[in-house]
């Protein structure tokens, strides 16, 4: 199903976040993980772009999505999920995330987003009238003007070299 353009600013961020469960995945295929730097990047994301939008979800598309009893459930287990992403940026900003926490991370994350992605998304779409999500769209655009746009780009440590 095509994504309504009210919730096209979520998917967007959403693939800001994937793109960095992606590199982790390939820093650990390539056996090149240095846990600092993608600690650091972590929690710059988390700063600069995924709290607003967790604060987005759970203040303007969680309440709604709550009203239809076929998508209850799964915004509880989305809300859990929040929290958990929260312990291991949380881990990450102390320095103390080891390399099963940052695996975890990552598929953690990226699970996350496609369970937003296909169900919830989905859910909401083929439950709500265009005038809903049009009102929905009004109060994302709202939460998530404090977010930035610019997709973190990865640094000299965390980028993959290329082998000959």
């Amino acid at each position: 199903m095509l994504r309504d353009k009210n919730l096209v600013p979520l998917s967007r961020q959403h693939q800001h976040a994937l793109a960095l469960c992606v590199r982790i995945d390939r820093a650990f295929l390539a056996g090149e993980v240095t846990l600092e730097p993608w600690c650091a990047e972590i929690q710059q994301l988390f700063a600069q772009e995924i709290a607003v939008h967790f604060e987005a979800e759970e203040r303007e598309l969680f309440p709604i999505a709550e009203r239809f009893p076929e998508l209850k459930n799964l915004v509880a287990e989305l809300r859990t999920e929040h929290g958990a992403v929260r312990e291991l940026v949380s881990r990450a900003g102390e320095r103390s995330l080891d390399e099963p926490a940052l695996r975890k991370f990552g598929e953690l994350l990226s699970a996350h987003i496609r369970k937003e992605e296909r169900q919830l998304f989905e859910g909401m779409q083929q439950s709500m009238s265009a005038e809903e999500l049009d009102a929905l769209g009004v109060g994302l655009e709202r939460e998530l003007a404090a977010a930035s746009d610019a997709c973190i780009l990865p640094n000299q440590a965390t980028r993959l070299r290329e082998t000959s």
